[in-house]
């Protein structure tokens, strides 16, 4: 462990961006003998660890690999270190594809609008896709004491609109939008929203405006159970801190987490899920 913990905090002492991938969790052998039951415990928790620090320890130098994690530098300044558990990783073979549906549901930690199009391409370049079926966007993060508003919205709907204008996306949902705040997106957006997930934990039973809006403009309505957060700074850094203790944390922030799944369409199965991350070392000036 120490000598891993060393190579890692020398890779990420180097670098200005960290993307972590897990790949299939469903290849995850410890994963397999007991699968979370809530998404917050797929990220944080495998077998009482979080499962960030089951990537992190194994951070190896460039182009060398340890049994599960693969790291490379992807560029020079600012260095881009992407880690991947390359046993994991589960490319969709191109014949199969059109059997599959696959959907993403992105979580902006810090707020910018351009980690949409990154989150995306990236997503696409991991599953060897050139597009996905459905993107779900979390509502991105407002500072204490301002409430979600359809001004703080446009910037991040813009941005997937491109990206469904470009062909990178085919349909585009919200998440946790009450009735006003859907209804007034809908009215602005020129690429509707095709779903507005509800979170069933805050809300027993689907509001019957929204409900009845949603009917009106066909809209599907779906369930979830994600935390509000379902990954912070702090704990992050909280990760970072335990893997590699010689690693300067508060350097560190993540921008994006996206979960995405493979599902077979006529069999309605999870062929393949998982995560993708990016965080971003910020110097102090």
């Amino acid at each position: 462990m120490g000598t891993e913990s060393g190579s890692a905090g020398v890779l990420l002492g180097q670098a200005g961006v960290l993307n972590l991938q897990t790949g299939n969790l469903l290849n995850w052998g410890r994963l397999r003998k007991k699968c979370p039951a809530i998404p917050s415990e797929e990220v944080s928790r495998e077998e009482g660890r979080p499962a960030i620090h089951s990537l992190l320890p194994s951070i190896s130098p460039a182009g060398v690999n340890f049994p599960l994690l693969s790291c490379i530098y992807l560029q020079e300044m600012p260095k881009i270190l992407e880690c991947t558990l390359a046993q994991a990783i589960e490319k969709i073979n191109p014949e199969e594809r059109e059997e599959l549906k696959v959907s993403a549901k992105l979580f902006i930690v810090g707020s910018n609008s351009s980690s949409i199009r990154e989150a995306v391409n990236m997503t696409c370049s991991a599953l060897g896709v050139d597009q996905l079926d459905s993107v779900i966007i979390a509502p991105p993060p407002t500072e204490d004491g301002i409430n979600l508003s359809l001004e703080y919205l446009q910037p991040y709907w813009a941005e997937l609109e491109n990206l469904v204008q470009n062909k990178k996306i085919v349909a585009i949902g919200t998440s946790d939008l009450d009735k006003a705040l859907l209804e007034q997106l809908f009215l602005w957006a020129q690429v509707k929203p095709s779903s507005n997930q509800v979170n069933l934990a805050s809300c027993c039973v689907m509001p019957p405006d929204l409900t009845a809006f949603a009917k009106e403009f066909d809209i599907q309505l779906l369930t979830h159970n994600d935390p509000k957060e379902l990954l912070c700074e702090a704990s992050f850094q909280e990760a970072l801190q335990e893997s590699i203790p010689e690693c300067q944390v508060h350097e560190w922030t993540p921008l994006w987490l996206l979960r995405y799944s493979v599902i077979v369409k006529s069999r309605g199965i999870i062929k393949s899920k998982g995560y993708i991350l990016q965080a971003r070392r910020i110097l102090s000036s």
